[in-house]
Order: structure tokens, then sequence, then C-alpha cells
């Protein structure tokens, strides 16, 4: 049966155009439906049976009011993804499934229809330059008394957590977990992509509870505290280790020490408890940071402390509560995985790094004792030379940077680029010898085959956009026309024979069109270009069985043909959404296109879940629910008594609270 959640209205904020991450496939889609069959062109194949494509983004549920700001980063999370399951005849069924996920906000939003805003301040109010000191405290203190009277009589949901998890899904330890930083991750079931509850490091609400969890509060994410609930929060792109299964994370807070780091062990089935660290506090940063991601090696975790504030006490120094110092520094903190008292900090030019694509060691033998040990640890990360994305993305203008005047730090042209970056742990200087861009083409939504991780890996997949860049000037919408594989084996090879000149430098200077025109088998960039008008999203990697190569495989992603929309950008409710299956090694053919019943709105991470992942799920005892009615916050009943004259009169101040912030 398919579920809508009742139509918004098309957000104009306050501009003579419609907010470019709120129009067209940006705009949310409020219709959701369970598992629906789809149809195919061209042959699925046989390595995809039984699993499933999840991607996460933002879809904001509350659109009422007009003029509010809005941001691409803001939103509820929802889930849209493609099961691939096994007929009795031996064919393979796509079907598509979306749904909300969910969280306190959602639920408490749904059940709260006099809302016109969303309960989280949205990002671009934060990040405008423009937001007075008013403006951004009486939005946060709105989002606090909603908080608090939740946790009143008459509350449909309590909010515990202020998380819209929005971001990415993960696999550990049979548990898929949304992800998002402002809270922990929250655990989805597969392949009906049901939310069932929390995941507190231990386990997921709605889940019996096990032996192990009788640890005590110090042994989940936050531990115990007043402030417990800043310690929760958890970065968006953790990573597990594709050997060890351990689940890595760090945690951001406003507080000194700033940074948190929890390792959690595959511990299902093992009759030995394994190893974990919780909350152990990472040394070394001095204020709060818009920390997205990090690296993780086998052997070594990198932190990235990064020009990029997300600090409430900018505020007293008449800053916005997200701000770039182009003038600052960037510093890269390395340590051994389960000491990070160990850190060593590698500082260099000022830059914004969303999302690292792959962490791996340097390892040789040590002739000093037995073993070998880890001489550098590389990393390759989408390095952007400004934070424009942070304020594009909810239609701000960015603010004019400051003309350097450190001659350590020269200014750099406004890119985002696959690059590289090798930090030397062979003496006590703290010495980053190589930092160059791969290629000079635009790179974001990194991502690569996921039991290469950790390791060497050659082969790293992205998105590129061949007429832009990823930092979209105001009124447009940044849109991915080309799907990229590098290898970037073959670029630092290269670039050890020919070093390209320190931080500005890079290995292959080509533009898009240049890399298309190129009929060299070998070329250590290969380019798949959509057809004109039609753009995708980020994609993601399937092996084949018993492939011969690391490419051996396809990518996934979603596409959406915008010659569907109509005459003034918007998508109507007949427009859809396909899934492509795209041949890896040589970036040119499409596989199969799954017709999907709906589109699906340009979002952010997703994963691909094996058949083996779907099976051997953990059990759950239940699934979170949406109320049963809108808006019905209490039943007082009769006959009338004090208490329940005294509810009534709560009900309706209550009510008229909300009114009143709505």
């Amino acid at each position: 049966m398919t579920l809508v959640i009742e139509n918004k209205k098309q957000i104009m904020t306050g501009r003579d155009y419609p907010h470019p991450y709120l129009h067209g496939n940006f705009a949310p889609i409020h219709q959701v439906q369970p598992l629906t069959p789809c149809a195919s062109v061209g042959n699925i194949p046989e390595e995809l049976a039984g699993g499933e494509y999840v991607r996460n983004g933002g879809n904001p549920l509350s659109n009422e009011d007009p003029g509010r700001d809005a941001h691409w980063f803001d939103g509820d999370g929802m889930l849209s993804g493609v099961a691939f399951r096994r007929k009795d005849n031996g064919s393979i069924q796509p079907e598509f499934v979306n749904q909300y996920i969910l969280t306190d906000t959602f639920i408490s939003t749904v059940s709260t229809p006099s809302l016109r805003l969303p309960i989280l301040p949205s990002i671009a109010t934060l990040v405008n330059p423009a937001s007075s000191r008013l403006t951004i405290i009486l939005r946060v203190f709105r989002t606090i008394f909603l908080v608090v009277l939740s946790l009143l009589p008459g509350s449909e949901q309590t909010i515990k957590k202020i998380s819209v998890a929005n971001t990415g899904i993960l696999s550990h330890d049979g548990r898929a977990l949304a992800t998002c930083e402002s809270g922990p991750p929250i655990r989805i079931s597969l392949p009906g992509l049901e939310t069932i509850g929390w995941f507190d490091g231990r386990r997921a609400e709605g889940e019996a509870p096990a032996v192990e969890d009788t640890k005590g509060e110090s042994e989940v994410f936050g531990g115990d505290g007043m402030l417990s609930f800043m310690k929760e929060w958890t970065t968006a792109h953790p990573r597990v280790d594709p050997t060890a299964k351990d689940l890595i994370l760090f945690h951001s807070t406003f507080l000194a020490p700033f940074v948190h780091y929890s390792i959690i062990p595959n511990s299902r089935n093992s009759s030995v408890e394994k190893p974990r660290l919780v909350n152990a506090a990472v040394p070394g940063i001095t204020s709060a940071k818009m920390m997205h991601d990090f690296g993780v090696s086998f052997t070594h975790t990198v932190i990235m402390d990064l020009p990029l504030s997300l600090d409430p006490r900018n505020l007293a120094k008449n800053l916005p509560v997200v701000s770039y110092d182009s003038n600052g520094r960037s510093r890269f903190g390395v340590f051994p995985r389960w000491n990070p008292e160990a850190i060593r900090w590698f500082e260099t030019n000022p830059c914004c790094i969303f999302h690292t694509a792959n962490t791996w060691d340097e390892i040789t033998p040590n002739h000093c004792a037995p073993g070998r040990e880890t001489t550098a640890v590389n990393m390759l990360a989408c390095r952007l030379t400004s934070a424009s994305l942070v304020f594009s993305a909810g239609d701000v203008a960015a603010p004019v940077p400051i003309p350097t005047s450190n001659p350590k730090y020269p200014p750099e042209d406004e890119q985002c680029r696959l690059y590289y970056y090798r930090f030397s742990l062979e003496n006590e200087l703290d010495t980053i010898t190589h930092q160059f861009a791969l290629a000079s083409i635009p790179f974001e939504f990194p991502s690569l085959r996921d039991d290469a991780s950790m390791g060497a890996a050659r082969y790293i997949y992205g998105c590129s956009v061949s007429g832009s860049s990823f930092g979209a000037a105001l009124g447009r919408a940044v849109k991915i026309d080309s799907l990229v594989k590098v290898d970037v084996t073959a670029l630092i090879a290269q670039a050890k024979q020919d070093p390209p000149t320190p931080i500005t430098g890079c290995v292959d200077n080509r533009t898009v069109s240049e890399i298309l025109a190129s009929r060299d088998h070998w070329d250590p960039i290969k380019i798949f270009k959509l057809p004109p008008g039609i753009y995708a999203q980020e994609c993601r990697f399937v092996p084949r069985n018993n492939g011969v190569s690391e490419d051996d495989g396809w990518i996934l992603t979603y596409v959406f043909d915008e010659s569907h929309l109509d005459a003034l950008g918007n998508a109507g409710p007949n427009t859809k959404s396909e899934l492509w299956i795209i041949d890896a090694k040589e970036m040119r053919e499409v596989v199969c296109k799954v017709k999907l019943p709906q589109r699906v709105p340009y979002g952010f991470h997703g994963s691909w879940f094996s058949e083996e992942e779907i099976l051997n799920q953990r059990d759950f005892e239940s699934t979170r629910s949406l109320p049963m009615t809108r808006g019905k916050t209490s039943d007082v009943g009769s006959p009338k008594t004090i208490e329940t004259i005294l509810m009534q009169l709560w009900v309706l101040t209550r009510r008229w609270m909300l009114n009143l912030v709505g």
C-alpha cells in the first residue's frame, strides 16, 4: 500500500526565483511506498541477486513557510532503495522502496501539524553572514523550546536525539545504520527500510538486550554526565575495516576536547568479547569545527582540523556560527588506530575537505625490532580551496575572502579535486612529503570497492561536472553529468617520475572533454558522460564474482532526465527516475536501466548491501511507527475531575505555544 504524506507547496525564500536546492529534482518528494516491482531494460548482473542498493538524502517534510531559509544539507532523512529479489524461475526482479527515517524530530513534526518551520534551524541561517545574532539565537532557542516541550505531558514523541539521519548508510555487525553528524547512527531494517531505533555503540533500540549490554553508560556513545548527548554526535562517515570488521568513528562537539573517538568491534557470534574503545578524547584540537569525514587505514587514523568552524561561540566574536578562515591553516592529526594520545599533527595550506576517498599505510621491515612498521600514511581526499559549497548549497552569497598575507600559504584558484597526501612517520619531523591533485577535473562524492578500502586500492570512483565546479553560483545548483574512474596507482607513479608543484600542482591537467576524446585503453582516467539533460548521483561499486581485476564489476547510480520537468522547471507528480547499472571496467556501457515508479531527488550517500548481509541481519523486537492520528495531544476523557480540567488547560496552552513558535 502506498502512503502519501500531504504535499507541501513550492518554497520561495524571499527571492524572485525558486530555491535551487528545493526545485526541480532537488525538490522533496512526499510519497513513500513499500517494495514495488519495477520494469528494467537490459541484463541485470547475477551478482546483484538478493542484494539491495540504498541511498540516503535530506527530504524536508515541513515546507509550509515560503520565506524560510533552506539548505541542501537540511531535511529529514529519506532512504531510497532498489532490492534485487530472486524469483522461483531463476530471474531477478528489481523492487523499489523509499521510506522516511523515523527519527524523533520527524515523528514530532508529523504529529505537530502547526509547525511551519523544521524543528532544527537551517544551516543556511547559520552560515549566512547577513543573519543577525538575534535571529540565530531565536532559532536556536526555538529548537531548545520544542525539545523541552516534547518532554512534557501531551507530546506524541519525545525528542531525545536531534539528528535527522539524512546523510549516509552503512553495514556493520548485522545492522544497517543511517548516519548524520547531529546524533548517533540509527538502525534500519532491510530490504523494507523500516526504522528500528538509535544505536548507542552496544545495541539499537528495538533489539532485545544482550548479556554485554550490562557494562554501564561509560561503554556507550556519550557516556554519562549532563552534556553526554554531545558525545553521541557521530560522523556521517564511519569506516568499517574490511578485514577486522571493526567500526571506526569520531564524535565532534562544541566543547573541549572537541573530538572523541570510538572503535566498535564486530562482536556477533563471538565467544570472546573483543577490545572496544569508546569516547576516547583526541588531543590537540582547540576549537569546534565542521568536521564531516576522516581517514582510516589498517593501522592509523587521520583526523582533519580544517579552518571551517561550527561554533556557537562565534556569535560572541560577531562571526557566523559556521565560518571559514581563508587565512587559517589545515591540520591533519595522524595516530595509531588504538592510541589517539599518540597523535602527530601535520600542517599545510587552508582548505575544506568533506570526503576522503581512501587511506592506506606504507609499511617497511623494522631492522631494529621484529616485525614491520608503518613509515607513512597516504590519503586521497576531495579537496576544496574554499568553503563556497557550504554557502551555495543554501543559496547564500559566500563571504569575500580576505587576501592572504601569509607567503607560506599563497592564494589558490577555486576548485575541488581528487588530492593526494603523504604523511611521513619516519622521523620526528611532521612532514607532508607529497600534496598535490591527481587530476584537474572537478571531483566529489568518492567511492571505491569496499573490500579494497584501507589498502592501496587502485581505482577510485567519483562524480564530476563538465561545465562548472562544485561551488555553484547563486541561484544554481550543482548537477552531476559525469561519472569518473581514476587509476590512482598510475597517477601517483607518474608523479614520482615527474613531480608536480607541491600544493597547487596537478598530475593530469586535462579537461573532461579532453579525457572523453582519449581512445587509450590504458588511460588512467575514464569518464562516463551522461546524455545531455540527464544527471546522476553518487555511484557505488559491486564486484563481479571471481572477477579478474579490482575494477571488474559495475557501478550503480540513480539518474534523472530533466527534460521531464515542466516549463518552469518543476518536477510534476508523474516524473520518474531510473537506476543505471554501468560497466565499471570501461565506463562506457549501461548494462541495465531499472525504471522506478517515482523520482528520487538528488541526494547524498548510499551503500550496496549484499544478499549475505541482508539475510544475516540481527534480530529485533520492534520498529518505529508514526502516530495513528496527527495533532491529537491527549484524550482527557470524562468525568470532569480537577486532574482532567488541568490537563485540558495544559493541552490548550501547549497548542497555543506550538502555534506561537510554529
